[in-house]
């Protein structure tokens, strides 16, 4: 079969389906060219998804008549020279405009501010229909319609309208986000009007307007530099957390990007502080000589590889991991919140729920309260049944009485610690302690939990951890394949103060248990270890899991729930969460206590 050269427009074709994959992927090439033109204002229309209208209008520099008849062609472009090393725009391949116009019907409309008048271009399957003068004000008007008219296969391959709506949005988001100064503005027929004001060099507030005013309430700031690569942004408390990754944005050099590296980098960071399934909100910003990075990577300018990726990621997870020893111990705002709402659902006028749901309503109360009693049944209100349920309650009293004095009371003032004085254990599992300006409660297992964890985690790095001898080795009988899997790791484990011996073909004998543990299960710890090793064999070995296995003991170990506990215990825990990084989580990321401002219990009984 002969060779042949293909025609101008196919190549074009052949091209955008690597730049322009779908609706979102026009809107971003088309927001990058107006914030490259220095835009400060940008307005995006919409009609179907993008796929039937796409409109973008900026305030930019905008394009003289020669710049205009070039712009729509391949590879042309006014950002970069003869040096791929040192790209300091967002568009550069000159791509991007050829590709649309070689898919879908395209108009270009533009005048330069000291330019004499604007003109308008037209191209449609990849062939300029008129090239023309034309009335514009200063900027740049682009008009996508019918996109991939020229190439309908693609469309099959598109989402739902909502679906291509929705990811424009999270595109115009991203790009909001990078470019605070920029004032967005996204409407059209297909979705409810979205704008963000510019907020100027505050770029936290800016993140606020596209995370929720809560981000801005459980942010912590970063800022951290090594060897010349510096990362800024803000990154949620760990209580403070999604239930996917939509929420994770990361820019290099300004441009939003979405990095495997970068995503992996924050997921270690938060390792053991958020819930399995549950993913942190973080906004990072790396800045780096551009020659330090490859945006070219691919024609969407989605990837980039960095020339030192090991040093950025230890950049990353190390400033985190820094700023959350630093604030993340702190309750999420959101945490009183949603008590607040617990409370407050049972109680509203119109919520109805069973008996089942453990939550109060009208009709399945036992008290069957007068007021609703008398709406529906007068007749029932102070019948005998009803009020029979009040015979064993003891009447109010406001009584004021002398307290006497308690002996070592300062050590116990609220005012002097963040976690408070312990008032009461409640359930035999939570603690309530008074703070300064309010109270927090404690799920006692969960933050005892944590403290062993950190102290084991602390032994694993100096020497090993000091272990009881057990006056009888305990045997516990496993398959033969978990004793196997055991012994090999038999060392590792011994670090950890757990000392065991092969006992037979199917059993394993248990002499040593770590010390700070006290009484353990050891039956139901090693079976959980067999477990796990099970599932890592088939990956980096115990090695690299022996933290993993340290918050594996410290479960077994911690205070139980339902354990009764005395004041000065309940006040040492308390003083001990205070001086140990990480406690505001457990080690499987849940929040170890919420706290209540004296303005949330306020909100409950409508003081405020």
């Amino acid at each position: 079969m002969a060779i042949r050269q293909l025609s101008e427009t196919l190549i074009n074709q052949i091209a955008a389906g690597e730049v322009i994959e779908r609706p979102a992927s026009a809107a971003k090439e088309l927001i990058e060219n107006a914030i490259d033109a220095g835009a400060t204002r940008i307005e995006i229309a919409t009609a179907g998804g993008g796929k039937a209208l796409l409109r973008v209008s900026d305030n930019g520099a905008g394009m003289n008549h020669a710049d205009l008849e070039l712009a729509v062609r391949r590879h042309c472009t006014s950002k970069i020279s003869d040096n791929l090393d040192d790209i300091r725009t967002l568009g550069f391949r000159g791509e991007a405009l050829p590709s649309i116009g070689s898919v879908a019907r395209l108009s270009i409309a533009s005048r330069r501010a000291d330019g004499d008048g604007g003109a308008e271009i037209a191209v449609a399957g990849g062939k300029v229909l008129h090239f023309r003068p034309a009335a514009a004000n200063a900027g740049t008007i682009v008009e996508v319609r019918d996109l991939f008219f020229a190439t309908p296969a693609r469309l099959k391959f598109l989402k739902t309208e909502k679906a291509e709506a929705a990811a424009i949005t999270e595109v115009v988001k991203r790009m909001a986000i990078a470019f605070p100064h920029v004032r967005f503005v996204l409407s059209g027929s297909d979705r409810s009007t979205l704008e963000f004001a510019s907020t100027g060099d505050d770029h936290l507030s800016r993140m606020a307007q596209v995370l929720g005013k809560d981000f801005k309430d459980n942010a912590i700031a970063l800022d951290a530099v090594r060897e010349d690569v510096r990362l800024t942004g803000f990154v949620g408390v760990p209580t403070f957390n999604r239930g996917n990754s939509a929420h994770q944005y990361a820019f290099v050099n300004g441009r939003p990007v979405q990095d495997k590296q970068v995503l992996s980098a924050i997921r270690g960071a938060y390792a053991e502080t958020i819930p399995s399934g549950r993913f942190p909100v973080a906004v990072l910003s790396i800045t780096l000589d551009p020659a330090l990075v490859d945006v070219n990577v691919h024609p969407a300018k989605s990837d980039v590889r960095f020339r030192d990726p090991g040093l950025v990621r230890g950049l990353i997870v190390g400033a985190i991991r820094e700023a959350l020893a630093r604030e993340g111990d702190r309750s999420a705002t959101t945490g009183a919140d949603g008590m607040i709402r617990a409370f407050q659902a049972g109680f509203h006028p119109g919520y109805r729920a069973s008996s089942a749901s453990g939550i109060w309503t009208a009709e399945t109360s036992p008290s069957r309260p007068y007021r609703y009693e008398a709406a529906n049944t007068p007749s029932a209100g102070f019948a005998e049944q009803p009020q029979a349920s009040f015979d064993g309650l003891a009447m109010p009293t406001a009584r004021a009485e002398t307290v006497l004095e308690q002996p070592h009371r300062s050590l116990a003032e609220p005012a002097q610690f963040p976690l408070g004085a312990a008032r009461a254990q409640i359930h035999e599992n939570y603690i309530i302690s008074q703070t300064e300006n309010g109270l927090v409660i404690v799920d006692q297992h969960a933050a005892h939990e944590r403290l062993v964890f950190e102290e084991m985690r602390k032994a694993l790095h100096s020497k090993r951890m000091p272990s009881q001898v057990l006056l009888i080795p305990e045997i516990i009988d496993l398959p033969e394949e978990d004793c196997d899997r055991l012994m090999m790791h038999a060392e590792g484990l011994s670090d950890l103060g757990l000392a065991i011996e092969r006992f037979g073909p199917g059993a394993i004998a248990v002499r040593e248990t770590p010390a700070m543990l006290g009484e353990v299960d050891a039956q139901g710890l090693i079976r959980q270890l067999a477990d796990e090793i099970a599932e890592w064999d088939t990956a980096s070995g115990l090695g690299a899991k022996l933290e993993h296995v340290a918050a594996t003991m410290a479960c077994h170990g911690s205070v139980r729930s339902g354990r009764r506990m005395r004041p000065e215990e309940m006040n040492a825990l308390l003083r001990q969460m205070e001086a140990t990084p990480g406690s505001g989580q457990c080690n499987h990321g849940r929040p170890t206590y919420i706290e209540l401002k004296l303005s949330d219990i306020e909100r409950l009984f409508g003081r405020s």
